[in-house]
């Protein structure tokens, strides 16, 4: 914790943590259970607490103050830093993992093609495919959430990235992506991760071999994109504007970049929507009355229409389900490590140059000082007119700053029309017992989540 002092003597960062191994620093606890290591370093070690992976200083932050300095901080004097040699051969240098002026020329380009308003166009098509999807569904089916919902999640990011262009191949893409997932969450616990990339360990190759299949893919659409001309006007899925966006200079994204946010985007905008929604419909069924509430709402606003865009704002308490189910379950269990630069404070104390600053919503979502009964389901700590207001970055699923994840509108619409749609035609009762999330590249449940769909 920083300590207050005087004005003639220079705060100290003060910061414990427990006693690690040679080399390996706390990769054994952290590799073994990431969830309960960074549980224990907040309760014994405090708000700010020390701790290594390898031979990387770092720090934890699990005080909303800390973490909305820090993630203010970054690309001024905390540098966002490539921790996985795997993630960087999945998404490349997208906006994911540019710095710098690099960086800022990137999400100037990407950020357009997920703002509210191209949302909007493509509310429809979420709908649309969810509708489809329930389509298929009858009283009685036994299902895996899951794959259920992965399947819906990845019609519609085919829809809204490629305009439907890759067709039977789509499988193939959604496989190798899947494979590419597994592997980085699981190298990020392992001794490998600290392997020089010219090691090619089983799970690397396989990793490569995805990787292939998706450059195979990707690269194939882009050509055929710029063999039949892109620009304005050629096209509203954002594919194309990616490739119809253009810098201050006039200067377009390269093969490679577009590429490179094209992976970032599927992977991002779809698997964990899929993540997000098998956890709602997870609680939604521990909670009869939450989920008694959410048809009530249902057919108020909705009276048996489905739902749009415009409606996104007027479902209140289904919005407070997907708000309460990334408190409790968030995709991404930590965010983006950066390390401190010449001038990175924290709390007015100086934290040395060199160290990794590490933040986790999974541990600040559920600590009792921001959220009373921390473990309960409970949608009305989002009413606006809630007794206990939640401090700023208390909750913060889709990191904060500068850096906050580019499709957070995009994933937040899908979720709550996803649930609208469903919702209105089907109960999802997930068998008895309690998951255990298993936090890899996102937290997913550890073993399949099987339900009985009740149609009403």
């Amino acid at each position: 914790m920083p300590v207050m002092v005087s004005a003639e003597v220079a705060p100290v960062l003060r910061a414990s943590g427990p006693p690690g191994l040679p080399l390996l620093g706390h990769l054994v606890p952290f590799g073994r259970d990431p969830l309960a290591f960074f549980a224990r370093l907040r309760d014994e070690h405090g708000d700010i607490a020390a701790w290594s992976l390898g031979r990387r200083r770092s720090l934890l932050l699990s005080r909303p103050e800390h973490i909305a300095e820090f993630l203010g901080a970054v690309e001024r004097t905390f540098e966002v830093i490539d921790i996985s040699w795997m993630f960087r051969r999945l998404i490349g240098a997208s906006v994911l993992l540019s710095r710098g002026e690099d960086w800022r020329r990137k999400r100037a380009l990407v950020q357009p093609a997920v703002r509210p308003r191209q949302v909007r166009g493509y509310a429809a098509t979420m709908v649309e495919c969810g509708a489809a999807h329930a389509d298929g569904w009858h009283d009685g089916r036994r299902v895996d959430v899951m794959g259920e919902m992965n399947a819906l999640t990845q019609r519609i990011i085919v829809r809204t990235l490629f305009g439907g262009d890759v067709g039977d191949r789509h499988r193939a893409l959604a496989d190798a992506v899947a494979v590419a997932q597994r592997e980085i969450g699981a190298e990020l616990g392992s001794v490998s991760l600290f392997l020089p990339g010219w090691v090619r360990t089983p799970a690397r190759r396989r990793l490569l071999a995805a990787v292939a299949t998706i450059d195979a893919e990707v690269n194939r659409l882009i050509g055929d994109r710029m063999a039949a001309g892109s620009g304005p006007g050629q096209g509203d899925d954002l594919l194309a504007r990616l490739l119809a966006a253009r810098d201050e200079k006039g200067r377009p994204l390269t093969p490679r970049e577009v590429r490179d946010e094209a992976v970032t985007l599927w992977a991002a905008g779809h698997e964990t929507t899929a993540t997000t929604l098998t956890w709602t419909w997870y609680l939604l069924s521990r909670s009869p009355r939450a989920r008694e509430r959410l048809h009530g709402e249902l057919a108020r606003v909705l009276g048996g229409r489905p739902p749009g865009y415009d409606d996104y704002e007027r479902l209140d308490w289904t919005r407070q389900v997907v708000k309460e189910a990334l408190r409790l379950y968030p995709p991404a269990w930590t965010v983006s490590p950066a390390v401190a630069h010449e001038g990175a404070t924290l709390g007015g104390a100086p934290v040395p140059v060199g160290t990794t600053v590490w933040c986790s919503p999974w541990i600040t979502h559920r600590d009792p000082r921001w959220f009373p009964d921390p473990e309960a389901f409970r949608p009305e700590r989002w009413d606006p007119d809630a007794p206990t207001a939640v401090p700023d970055h208390a909750w913060f699923p889709f990191g904060g700053g500068q850096r906050a994840c580019l499709g957070a509108r995009f994933a937040l619409v899908e979720a709550t029309l996803l649930i609208a749609t469903l919702a209105q035609r089907f109960h999802l009762d997930v068998d008895a017992g309690e998951p255990t999330p298993h936090p890899g590249i996102l937290l997913q449940p550890a073993e399949p989540l099987r339900a009985t769909l009740r149609a009403l």
